[in-house]
């Protein structure tokens, strides 16, 4: 159920912290149990999309799912901080997806149907833009307090905001709450436009954050060149498996040595090659370097965070939050090895 902004703060549904001290305990006693992801330098982390198929998705279940797994850093999706801050619901029906092609075989009642679900979505999408615009930061400072009682920092907040129609206020609202969180950068997918690269890297200098772009398969050795010469608060949040799997990727070692001092956070899984079918596997038997590249941030002690991205298919009988502890122990035996 959605989460009701005027929920206790510090509740965490039991279930999940069976094992784990509730955040408000006395730190002398919290400090026994906090979760820690850092082994030999190298900052762990996960992005809260990794636990999309748990059935609660607000940002007190999320903080369960953190450290059940056994993990104290984060990048946090936009839904759990807004909704923890009191964002108006939608009355959209879950799923609607307003840039896909309508089907050519659409009714009449259909396209009136779907009409009107856009409608709805403009009007839903004003509302967002005014709310956002007043909302004061003390929840989303709440929450940072929240998390961090309980040992967990967020070092990266992926909203909604910084796309190509996103007002300048948006996107001042998108680093404002990334401050308030305690976020050293925001994540967004990488703009088309190098106009967009540039407005974005402005207003993050403006706003003293990084904007960090992420790449899918279009990754390449030099396709974050035009955004870095842009402004030095663009810079990558690269996803290394993807690259693995990208026509002009494969080798993200090359990667990470040529734009290390500008990658402020990295995404980790294991892909295939895209002769060997592309598929995100469970770590360890895929193509990606994992091993090369865990000790190579460690060895040159490299200070981004990894950023372990759950999107292999869950075994039956898991879910994502053993399947997200195990990608940190994978990382915690070659690390300490």
């Amino acid at each position: 159920p959605p989460h009701s902004p005027h929920a206790s703060p510090r509740l965490l549904p039991a279930p999940l912290l069976s094992s784990r001290v509730r955040p408000g305990f006395p730190a002398v006693i919290s400090d026994l149990n906090r979760p820690n992801s850092k082994f030999n330098g190298v900052q762990i982390g996960t992005i809260t999309y990794s636990y999309r198929s748990m059935p609660d998705q607000s940002a007190e279940a999320m903080l369960g799912y953190l450290l059940d797994s056994g993990i104290n850093a984060v990048e946090l999706m936009g839904d759990p901080a807004e909704n923890f801050a009191g964002r108006p619901e939608s009355r959209l029906p879950r799923g609607f997806r307003p840039g896909a092609p309508p089907p050519p075989d659409m009714t009449t009642a259909q396209r009136q149907q779907r009409d009107e679900m856009l409608a709805e979505l403009a009007s839903y999408n004003r509302e967002l833009a005014i709310w956002r615009a007043s909302v004061p930061m003390t929840k989303f400072e709440q929450l940072r307090r929240m998390y961090e009682d309980a040992g967990v920092s967020i070092y990266a907040w992926k909203p909604s905001v910084f796309e190509v129609d996103s007002t300048d206020a948006e996107i001042n609202y998108g680093f404002r709450v990334a401050k308030a969180l305690g976020a050293s950068h925001c994540t967004v997918e990488l703009p088309q436009s190098s106009a967009q690269s540039l407005r974005l890297g402005r207003l993050a200098e403006r706003n003293g954050v990084y904007i960090a772009y992420h790449t899918h398969e279009q990754a390449s050795i030099d396709i974050f060149n035009s955004a870095f010469s842009q402004s030095d608060f663009n810079r990558s949040n690269v996803d290394l498996g993807h690259y693995v799997a990208a026509p002009e990727g494969r080798d993200p070692l090359a990667f990470i040595a040529a734009h290390h001092d500008k990658i402020s956070s990295a995404h980790l899984k294991d892909r295939q090659l895209q002769e060997n079918g592309a598929g995100n596997l469970s770590w360890g038997t895929g193509d990606t370097p994992l091993v090369q590249i865990l000790q190579t941030v460690r060895d040159q002690r490299y200070t981004f965070p990894i950023t372990a991205e759950l999107e292999y298919q869950i075994p039956e009988g898991s879910n994502a939050v053993l399947e997200v502890a195990k990608c940190v122990e994978f990382c915690r035996n070659v690390l300490e090895a």
